[in-house]
């Protein structure tokens, strides 16, 4: 069955998408279904797994069925693209794609779409931002945060896009395990786990030149290796042996979501000396509170700062964004 979901889904978002841009470039190559992902079992054993035709308790009363929200992801990622601005003519421009992989817990989503609204609305007609996450509040307004999704999304944007000048900025935030995987996960949707070799695959089938890839996990070093390269930006929120800071149902951010987002970039404009702004801030705030070092890490590949300093080049940085999820605080706890 779920291979069946998975494949259909895959299927149908493809078409769709396809019809979407279509008038934009001639249709590439159809999409083949990706493998099960065998991290799966890594960062969610099957004695938790909910039976698919039971949604747990979690699961909105007032919301589609879990196969009505299946069936709806056609629909609304052609609804997110349609939404996004029009690019800035003769120069670089950065398109931001947020995923929220975790359902479970507000603070991921939280970070997914001040990420969209900060680009956006503090960096002006040169950044463009589509939120894919899982969260039972956003069910029927949101694409998903899965793997289908992500290759499609990225399909029609590879044509929306200049990928030889346009920069491409991920933003994935969620819990991860030592093996490197990120949890993918709204019960009780079959969705795919990613890991980092998954996800260095998904972006090798893609034509962009210019990347920046931000994994706010724990052990989220691990995915520094499979994606480093010319033209890519990697950031990660801890080290590859390490946990980071700041998830749980009482947070409203993560220590890294919070220090780069919300505190670093709401300074500048420019990812590295963010990322540098933000490490040094968690290291303070670990140190308060008498945690293990998560050290963030970074790979800076040939060319992107260059590129990145093109894009940053002419923008009137808007005010500050306030980050106003809610009230809602408490003990810090793992990724």
């Amino acid at each position: 069955m779920r291979l069946l979901l998975t494949a259909l889904l895959a299927f149908a978002t493809g078409a769709a998408l396809t019809a979407t841009v279509a008038h934009q470039s001639p249709p590439s190559a159809v999409l083949v279904p990706h493998p099960p992902a065998t991290a799966a079992t890594a960062v969610k054993t099957a004695a938790d797994a909910e039976p698919v035709d039971t949604p747990p308790d979690r699961w909105p009363v007032d919301a589609p069925s879990p196969e009505q929200v299946l069936y709806a992801q056609p629909r609304l990622l052609r609804r997110a693209l349609d939404q996004l601005t029009p690019p800035v003519a003769g120069v670089p421009n950065l398109y931001l794609v947020t995923f929220a992989g975790d359902g479970s817990e507000d603070v991921f989503r939280n970070e997914a779409e001040y990420a969209a609204r900060l680009f956006e609305q503090r960096y002006g007609r040169r950044a463009h931002s589509v939120v894919l996450a899982n969260n039972p509040a956003t069910l029927d307004t949101l694409p998903l945060a899965s793997w289908s999704n992500l290759e499609n999304l990225l399909t029609a944007l590879s044509r929306v896009m200049d990928p030889r000048r346009d920069i491409l900025m991920l933003y994935l935030t969620s819990h991860g395990d030592p093996e490197h995987n990120l949890l993918v996960d709204m019960d009780p949707l079959p969705l795919d786990q990613i890991g980092a070799r998954d996800l260095a695959g998904i972006l090798e089938e893609h034509p962009f030149k210019w990347k920046v890839v931000v994994v706010n996990a724990c052990y989220s070093g691990g995915f520094v290796s499979p994606l480093q390269g010319d033209g890519t930006l990697v950031m990660t929120a801890a080290r590859s042996d390490r946990s980071s800071f700041g998830c749980g149902s009482d947070s409203d951010a993560t220590y890294f979501g919070r220090a780069w987002l919300v505190d670093a970039l709401n300074r500048t404009p420019d990812p590295v000396q963010a990322f540098r702004d933000a490490s040094a801030e968690v290291a303070r705030w670990e140190s308060r509170d008498h945690l293990t070092p998560s050290e963030p890490q970074i790979a800076v590949g040939a060319g992107i700062e260059q590129q990145l300093s093109k894009w940053r080049a002419g923008i009137r940085a808007g005010s500050p964004l306030p980050f106003r999820p809610g009230e809602r605080t408490g003990a810090p706890a793992t990724q």
